[in-house]
């Protein structure tokens, strides 16, 4: 019995466009590859398959242009990189592959003669031997590249024998026949049997399908099984001993490579002529700005010539990975390998990247940025740091002025948030003082804020204190006493206009009332010492 199998993405407004026939670019991810996925861009007549029970039909062509249709083959080449067949444009190339190992995806405005869905095909038509295509409906995609891409993907995945990645709540009670993913932004993930349409990063999947919760689908396995395909070759050396070594010229070397499985490794080796920075950009491969389109997570270790483990490289907010150091001469190790992150499963996190390496004169950080805004009376920030190296010092300065900057307060390394009522009255510019365990020190962007009406008066910068110092900002001179909750006093001291460090060395571990006083006025806050 033949499976049927459709995608559905309804489309509200359609859009009428003339379709002329154009040259359509010929391009193939694989040459080589007997095994072939046609996508066919240019209108196809269809006869003598499963779906002529009615005559033949005319499919006019996808209404895309040349740089979405390349755009589209990218991306679903990059779906299928891991595999041995050919993602092609090219109309020879299907025709020569074995009739048993061949599937044509016809994009295409046309879908009348069926209805409304992103595209449609039957569950294991790739080995049926009798050119049985699958079908993309590009009007009902809005003409979107994103939209066609992972509908021809998806539609190709069912000639292929997969069924829907569905999702199931708690109760084994199907509440979605298309998986939808989860996250947002460069990691936000979704699998090619689910619905893709709107994650940056789909891959292939293990779980389950639309047949039952405990009906898991293993994507890959079942692609290589049903269809006498395998992974594509290994391309570099998996181990320290028989690394692929690589040499600067004009200070720079570069390469492209590709993880076909979550098991495969690419090790390379690298000798240092003398001390200096050294810069390496790890990129997946991708269609766009943010990585659009890529298919994997990268992890790089740096290794020293007596093969121990200098650091690992794993940014959480992206899939791409950098080295920014200072190495000695040396000979090095770099491991690539794929990985998961919060959204992404590990299971699938495959394709091809990009390593370019280079001395430069300076290094920078790849991104630090300070946001801020008004509370009320408060001035509250919170910031973004995307270094591979650890950070040993933040400190949050204010300038009234856009000149001479002063601290603020100096968060634990792990924060990337404060609060605080300032105790200038005039507008205030902020900036962020980080400072790296390599030693380097790099200032993040200004954020300026203006001052609220509140009646300025001393105010804690924290009320955690883990130091033996309690910051104050005060707007003058004022008095300050600290007294525990028996009411017994601890300290007294004086406060002089601007940043105060009042010493708690001597006090235990509790909470605290801070008392701050200037004639008749009198002020109080909280504190904990941890």
């Amino acid at each position: 019995m033949k499976t049927l199998f459709r995608s559905g993405l309804m489309v509200l407004l359609m859009i009428s466009k003339l379709m002329v026939k154009a040259q359509v670019p010929i391009l193939s991810s694989y040459p080589s590859a007997s095994a072939t996925i046609f996508l066919d861009f240019d209108g196809q007549t269809v006869t003598g398959t499963s779906w002529n029970f009615n005559g033949p039909f005319v499919c006019g062509a996808s209404g895309l242009n040349n740089t979405q249709i390349t755009e589209v083959f990218n991306r679903v080449a990059e779906d299928y990189r891991p595999f041995s067949v050919n993602v092609t444009t090219d109309s020879t190339k299907y025709l020569a592959a074995p009739a048993n190992k061949r599937i044509r995806i016809i994009l295409t405005i046309s879908s009348a003669w069926y209805g409304s869905a992103g595209g449609v095909s039957f569950v294991g038509s790739f080995t049926w031997g009798d050119d049985t295509p699958g079908f993309v409906f590009s009007a009902l995609l809005n003409y979107n590249s994103k939209y066609v891409a992972e509908a021809a993907s998806h539609e190709a995945g069912h000639t292929l024998g997969l069924f829907h990645q569905s999702f199931f709540d708690m109760n084994c009670v199907k509440t979605s026949e298309y998986n939808a993913g989860q996250g947002n932004g460069e990691t936000g993930w979704a699998p090619i049997m689910g619905v893709s349409y709107y994650k940056n990063v789909t891959t292939w999947h293990n779980g389950p399908n639309s047949y039952g919760c405990n009906i898991f689908q293993n994507d890959m396995a079942l692609i290589i099984a049903n269809n006498g395909l395998s992974y594509r070759t290994d391309d570099y050396a998996n181990t320290l001993n028989t690394a692929n070594s690589l040499s600067f010229s004009n200070n720079q070397f570069q390469l492209s490579g590709l993880i076909e499985q979550t098991t495969d490794l690419d090790i390379f080796k690298f000798t240092m002529p003398s001390k200096h920075l050294f810069h390496l950009d790890v990129n997946p491969y991708s269609v766009g700005t943010s990585d659009a389109g890529s298919n994997i997570d990268l992890q790089v270790t740096l290794y020293n010539n007596s093969q121990t483990v200098l650091q690992v490289y794993n940014p959480s907010n992206s899939l791409n990975a950098v080295i920014d150091t200072t190495l000695n001469a040396g000979i090095y190790f770099l491991r690539i390998e794929s990985t998961g992150n919060q959204y992404l499963p590990g299971y699938a996190s495959l394709g091809s990247y990009s390593m370019q390496a280079d001395l430069p004169a300076s290094l920078t950080s790849r991104r630090l940025e300070l946001h801020g805004i008004l509370n009320d009376d408060k001035h509250q920030f919170d910031w973004l740091i995307d270094a591979d190296e650890q950070v040993t010092q933040q400190i949050l300065e204010i300038s009234t002025d856009d000149k001479a900057f002063s601290p603020v307060t100096e968060p634990l390394n792990n924060a990337r948030s404060f609060i605080y009522k300032p105790y200038v009255t005039a507008a205030a510019q902020y900036r962020l003082n980080v400072t790296f365990n390599n030693g380097r020190q790099f200032y993040s962007n200004i954020v300026t804020l203006h001052q609220t009406s509140a009646v300025p008066r001393p105010h804690l910068v924290s009320n955690l204190i883990y130091t033996n110092n309690i910051s104050v900002t005060s707007p003058g001179h004022y008095t300050y006493t600290i007294y525990d909750f028996t009411g017994k006093t601890i300290i007294k001291g004086q406060l002089t206009n601007g940043l105060n460090n009042v010493s708690a060395g001597g006090i235990p571990n509790s909470m605290y009332v801070i008392r701050f006083a200037s004639g008749t006025e009198q002020w109080t806050d909280k504190f904990v010492r941890e």
